[in-house]
């Protein structure tokens, strides 16, 4: 749920305006000309700065028209990693879920503007893409390199109802190496949201969704001596409800997890089981913001999670369930289509039930804000913090802040470049040496041959470095073309 939507405020003065201009034009105008003629029609709406791009196979989920930093980062309701938002356009190849704190931006590169299939009361989205790619991965002395072919699938399913309004979303990507070595990478992802318009106050959603990929090999939770990593399936179940009380918004959601973790397949021919990782996460979110105007709302908000692992003990003793608490405050900003955003301050605590690991703390700091400088250039920066934790020995994890922008710039009318760049700390609160930064970079460029078919070409650089071992450096380069209906 997207807590604090200005709706009710601006409905309601809309309303006024409009009121005021029919009647005026009764005044001055023919008989023969209606003022209901001057207003715009029932869900019409206008967008700034949005383009025609697709991506490769793989593409991210549709995007928030909301402008959130999300909720305060628990286990529960999030996404599986903490990957900067730009991962979805500067690696198009290696796609990967958001941010942890769910940032979104308003820059709708994906859109599709095909006309969909109609289904009943249903309209359903289609896109099929195929891709080449190469990819080149170096750590240390070691190199692989690897050619392979991405096939991705994805459709939106959107109701067409006078109230309610149910999305299905789903996507995946397949990849086959063509020549080399190196380990594919596949992603599922499905979602269902059911947003209730109980009253013009108040709105309840509804959601379920399912998410599986195999986990990055420069994740510092992977196994080092795997040639395949684990594959980690995300079931989740929400809901929860936001009111407006006049110049106050409320909002509160409760979030579940299910996290199963497969087996990792070992150089020497065995696998190795990774059951100890399994949990269970839940947390419960509550929000207050205060509408100073329109335009400027600061809020508020609490949590309190608890995390719960299939066993008590892991495999090499430690209780690894543990509760988590946080706190912050933010203000949410919307001064027109130009500029708008929002940033917030907090302090998050994950505290394990082994006093063996210490206590995950830290402050935290998120937020958005969204530039159109000029119309076909939209314009995005983030900043992010999340809590990772860990499966090592006595290290209780991190935590990890990311700084990310992002660019579209319309060429011309069919013609769409992108430039992305992200930087994120991992610090390890137990003193340890297994500090590490990474480094993001890509462009790309879409090019609509028409409302059905679209050329795409990317390019990416990821650099990582740790306070122990060897630097990663990961080069990617794809051209693929993008079928939507």
């Amino acid at each position: 749920m997207t807590p604090f939507t200005p709706r009710t405020k601006r409905t309601s003065l809309a309303r006024q305006a409009a009121a005021w201009l029919m009647a005026g034009c009764a005044l001055v105008l023919p008989d023969s000309v209606s003022a209901q003629a001057l207003l715009p029609a029932s869900g019409e709406a206008t967008a700034t700065g949005t383009s025609n791009a697709v991506t490769l196979p793989g593409a991210a989920p549709a995007q928030d028209a909301a402008i959130t930093t999300g909720s305060i980062s628990t286990d529960a309701g999030e996404p599986l990693l903490n990957d900067p938002m730009v991962d979805e356009d500067m690696a198009r190849t290696n796609l990967r879920e958001n941010t942890v704190d769910g940032l979104r931006s308003q820059l709708d590169i994906d859109r599709n503007d095909a006309q969909g299939i109609r289904l009943g009361s249903f309209t359903l989205k289609p896109t099929l893409g195929q891709s080449y790619n190469f990819e080149s991965n170096k750590t240390g002395n070691s190199k692989e390199n690897r050619s392979y072919l991405e096939t991705g699938l994805k459709g939106t399913l959107t109701s067409d109802w006078s109230r309610h309004q149910l999305t299905v979303t789903g996507e995946g990507t397949w990849q086959r190496n063509v020549s080399g070595t190196g380990e594919t990478e596949p992603t599922a992802d499905v979602e269902a949201a059911l947003r209730l318009d109980l009253s013009e106050q108040t709105t309840a959603t509804l959601k379920a969704g399912y998410h599986f990929e195999r986990e990055d090999s420069t994740d510092p939770n992977a196994i080092s001596n795997a040639s395949v990593q684990s594959g980690i399936d995300q079931y989740t179940l929400g809901a929860g409800i936001e009111r407006d009380f006049g110049i106050l918004r409320g909002s509160a959601k409760i979030d579940f997890d299910r996290y199963v973790y497969g087996d990792a397949e070992l150089d020497n021919g065995g696998t190795l089981s990774m059951k100890d990782r399994n949990r269970n996460a839940g947390a419960l979110t509550v929000r207050v913001g205060y509408e100073l105007s329109p335009a400027l709302i600061p809020f508020i908000e609490a949590s309190a999670g608890k995390s719960i692992y299939d066993l008590r003990r892991d495999t090499l003793g430690f209780e690894r369930s543990y509760d988590s608490y946080g706190a912050r405050a933010g203000i949410e900003a919307d001064l027109g289509e130009k500029l708008n955003g929002e940033i917030a301050l907090g302090y998050q605590t994950y505290r394990f039930d082994d006093n063996r690991l210490d206590e995950l703390k830290g402050f935290t700091i998120d937020g958005l804000i969204n530039w159109s400088p000029q119309r076909g250039t939209d314009i995005a920066y983030g900043i992010s913090t999340g809590i990772e934790p860990s499966t090592t020995a006595g290290e209780s994890g991190a935590m990890v802040y990311t700084l990310s922008s992002r660019a579209t710039h319309e060429l011309r009318t069919a013609l769409v470049a992108r430039l992305s760049n992200s930087l994120t700390f991992r610090n390890f609160q137990s003193g340890s040496s297994d500090d590490e930064k990474v480094w993001l970079t890509g462009a790309g460029l879409t090019w609509d041959l028409n409302r059905y078919l679209a050329l795409t070409g990317d390019v990416s650089y990821e650099h990582t470095t740790r306070d122990s071992g060897p630097a990663t450096n990961i080069a990617r380069v794809g051209v693929g073309l993008t079928l939507r209906r």
